[in-house]
């Protein structure tokens, strides 16, 4: 090793430079600008605060992703104790619904640290249902791609690889409701959820966009060397699809049908780490912000070796991201994107004392105007009303 890397003084400023200034927001006002690439737009502005009723859910966090069933009951979401929760507005409360694992739940449920065990317990993602069946289709972080039937309980594995190669990290998916084709991503090949960090640090390239066909009970991968894709979702026409790719924060069109079937193009960089995608009714689609970009991330990607080093060290690099992040200011936003990728509305999203909601992963907006607003790791979802 290089002499300087050995200096204590050179590693700890690295460790807390790169995993503070390029993956923590900074202490800032909101407000951004950024600028046009190859397939991108230029947006400048400051996203509007929107109130956020907030939602309370019981020994466990991270309500993830949202989906309605055909009957139009719910948000239907799945957390980290691995089970699926349904809302109940009649009576609001959240009741269980579905859970990805087999495990004993004696380990799983209660108010503890579930990122020890969500690989054992399941740790839900991707919500669809099949509008005709009734089946709710997950993308499970670690069980793969699952289906559960209307009347809920243990959801049953689909898929778990593809070409011999097993999913290390099924993310976000979505259902052509007329042919009933599945449209996924496996973030990594390489990383867990669990290691969300590390597929960003490495600069991993490693992750895919695929499709599974119940007719065929086949999965067939679409695009690969993928770096960090995430939330998909399907164009109203069905004639392609969007999905993000967290590291480069870039959000894709991918044709499914026309003369440009099989070409895949930019459409847009957001303003920082992007989740989930969900189609909008009034057009376009939501995209979930986790968290600002910044300027020095954007020389950690382009330089792997930075991040390929803190890897190699003895630490726990979730561990410290977790607790620097404390420190950092809340900059999750929901984003509304035309389907060329134009930006047309940008939202922060406040709780009734003023408190910013946190490392968004979706914005699911009903017909009705409502938004429900989801998070990686808050004990809540969002609701805001029309």
């Amino acid at each position: 090793m290089n002499m300087k890397y050995s200096n204590p003084f050179f590693v700890l400023t690295t460790i807390a430079t790169v995993l503070f200034s390029a993956f923590v927001p900074t202490i800032i006002r909101i407000g951004f600008s950024f600028h046009e690439e190859e397939g991108c737009h230029i947006h400048t502005g400051k996203p509007r605060a929107r109130d956020v009723e907030v939602v309370p859910i019981v020994d466990a966090v991270g309500p993830e992703s949202f989906a309605f069933d055909p009957f139009d009951e719910g948000p239907f979401t799945g957390v980290s104790n691995g089970r699926i929760i349904k809302w109940q507005e009649n009576e609001r409360r959240w009741i269980d619904f579905a859970a990805t694992s087999p495990q004993s739940r004696s380990g799983c449920d209660g108010p503890h640290d579930h990122d020890r065990t969500e690989h054992i317990c399941g740790r839900p993602l991707g919500l669809r249902f099949n509008e005709n069946t009734g089946d709710l289709y997950i993308a499970d972080a670690y069980m793969g791609l699952l289906v559960v039937g209307p009347e809920g309980g243990l959801a049953n594995r689909i898929s778990t690889r593809v070409q011999e190669v097993p999913f290390r990290f099924t993310n976000a998916l979505d259902i052509d409701q007329n042919s009933g084709e599945i449209y996924f991503t496996d973030s990594s090949t390489q990383y867990q959820r669990r290691n969300f960090i590390s597929v960003i640090l490495s600069g991993d390239k490693t992750g895919r966009l695929m499709k599974y066909d119940p007719e065929t009970q086949q999965v067939t991968i679409l695009l690969n060397n993928l770096s960090f894709p995430n939330g998909v979702a399907l164009s109203e026409d069905g004639n392609f699809v969007v999905f993000a790719e967290t590291t480069t924060c870039n959000i894709l069109k991918y044709w499914l049908k026309t003369s440009k079937a099989g070409t895949v193009e930019v459409i847009a960089t957001m303003p920082g780490f992007p989740d989930n995608i969900k189609r909008s009714p009034r057009g376009g689609f939501w995209v979930g912000i986790h968290s600002k970009r910044t300027s020095f991330f954007e020389w950690v990607v382009s330089n792997n070796w930075i991040g390929n080093l803190v890897l190699k060290l003895p630490i726990n690099v979730m561990r410290v991201h977790s607790i620097l992040s404390k420190f950092g200011e809340k900059s999750g936003m929901g984003v509304r994107l035309s389907e060329k990728g134009e930006i047309l509305e940008l939202f922060v999203f406040e709780d009734e004392s003023g408190k910013r909601v946190e490392s968004i992963s979706e914005v699911f907006e009903r017909k009705d105007g409502k938004l429900w607003i989801g998070s990686i790791n808050m004990g809540f979802a969002g609701l805001v009303n029309a």
